[in-house]
């Protein structure tokens, strides 16, 4: 099958998993199957919001991020399920696993879809076959429905997943490029919001062609040097490898909460604030990170939303140090009316063991003491990986860390269960 493949470059697979939420609650109870279902929040806690739902309820109109009033009046029949993070953090791990034997390339991307690397893998068969073996596997073990782009890099595999839903694969070359993507509106191209999409439009580019053929000093103008990037991809070119790896990158680290009803008490709030940042440091303290720079979001009742931020000059991670910095942000932007809802973020990670620490009169000879073994560490990491060595984690912070609330932000958490 090595004909199939090419001579110089990749064969990458993106994964996508069909409406993931409602699909594992389907494969956990088969009388939902084939009913118009969506998973959304606690409408008592005015979550109500549509996480994702069912392609029975979509053909009613109903779309992810719809209030769960207007679902319900577009479909009287709906079946509303609240998120199992627990659940589904089981299923995305047993579907990685499986990709997995597949390839040693697998990078996961979300909770519900990764790249695959497949370029040596031609004695399997060919792409097409190696890409309805994953298919059938996924289905027939966990009974999840997934959609496969086949294609020579990142970007092309993941609009050639976009294509055919459910269960469908797609291959998308670079010569297909301008009959299938130019035509589209520039807002359908990945990595392309409707915001940038606004703001490309300023420019007269409505199309993805319109973006390939676009100015790149008008581009680097309004976009910077991500409007270059975008060029290279509407011209269906990225560079971006497959890598394992990338998971343990982590941008940010963040926990938001809707209030049960608008709050202008300002020590309540500040209660508020305080949980969010013991939830982001142990997040931190899982990943081993700390964070040059913390953001807070403050929404308020009339849904007009602000987020304020500030570099710090040495890295914290307690929710000492977090919620210090948090309630500074909070007390200096805070209008004084209502209050809807409140987020914490800890930016500009750095692995803790990467981070500098000022030595002082009290600590100076004990880390004096452990230069050794850090050198020690430092040269089997250097030859062996990062993982190969790590520190440990508090029994008592792991439980925490997962005795809080679930979120409903798409990280990579999901990747740690209970048992690491």
């Amino acid at each position: 099958m090595r004909e199939l493949y090419p001579k110089n470059g990749r064969v990458i697979l993106h994964v996508d998993m069909n409406s993931f939420y409602a699909s594992v609650e389907m494969a956990y109870d088969s009388t939902l199957r084939g009913k118009p279902l969506a998973i959304a929040g606690n409408p008592k806690e005015r979550k109500g919001i549509i996480v994702t739902c069912s392609y029975e309820a979509r053909k009613f109109g109903v779309k992810t991020t719809m209030p769960l009033w207007e679902a319900k009046k577009l479909c009287p029949n709906l079946i509303v399920r609240r998120p199992n993070f627990d659940r589904y953090r089981a299923a995305s791990q047993e579907m990685f696993a499986i990709l997995r034997q597949f390839s040693d390339w697998v990078e996961p991307v979300s909770i519900d879809e990764g790249y695959v690397d497949i370029t040596d893998c031609f004695e399997l068969g060919s792409p097409v076959h190696i890409a309805k073996m994953i298919q059938k596997r996924i289905m027939e073990q966990l009974n999840l429905p997934c959609s496969i782009g086949i294609a020579p890099n990142k970007f092309l595999a993941k609009m050639a997943s976009d294509m055919k839903k459910p269960m469908g694969i797609t291959i998308l070359r670079k010569r297909d490029v301008p009959r299938q993507l130019w035509p589209l509106p520039v807002v359908e191209m990945h990595g392309i919001g409707k915001k940038t999409a606004e703001k490309l439009n300023t420019i007269q580019v409505f199309t993805i062609q319109d973006l390939a053929k676009a100015n790149e000093l008008q581009l680097r103008n309004l976009l910077g040097i991500n409007g270059i990037r975008l060029k290279e991809r509407a011209n269906g070119n990225d560079s971006r490898k497959v890598d394992p790896n990338a998971v343990n990158e982590f941008k940010s680290v963040g926990n938001s909460i809707t209030l049960p009803m608008d709050l202008t008490n300002q020590k309540e709030l500040l209660e508020t604030l305080r949980k969010l940042a013991e939830k982001v440091s142990i997040r931190l303290k899982h990943k081993k990170m700390v964070s040059f720079n913390i953001a807070i979001m403050i929404r308020y009742k009339n849904r007009k939303t602000i987020t304020r931020s500030r570099k710090l000059p040495t890295p914290i991670f307690t929710k000492e140090e977090i919620f210090a910095a948090s309630k500074r942000l909070f007390l200096e932007h805070w209008n004084l009316n209502a209050v809807r809802l409140l987020g914490v973020t800890a930016q500009e990670l750095l692995e803790k063991t990467a981070s500098s620490e000022q030595l002082n009169l009290f600590n100076y000879e004990e880390k004096a003491k452990l230069e050794p073994l850090i050198d020690t560490v430092k040269h089997l990491q250097d030859k062996y990986g990062k993982n190969i060595i790590t520190k440990g984690i508090d029994v008592t912070e792991e439980q925490k860390l997962f005795s809080t609330e679930k979120d409903t932000s798409f990280n990579k958490d999901f990747l740690y269960n209970r048992e690491d």
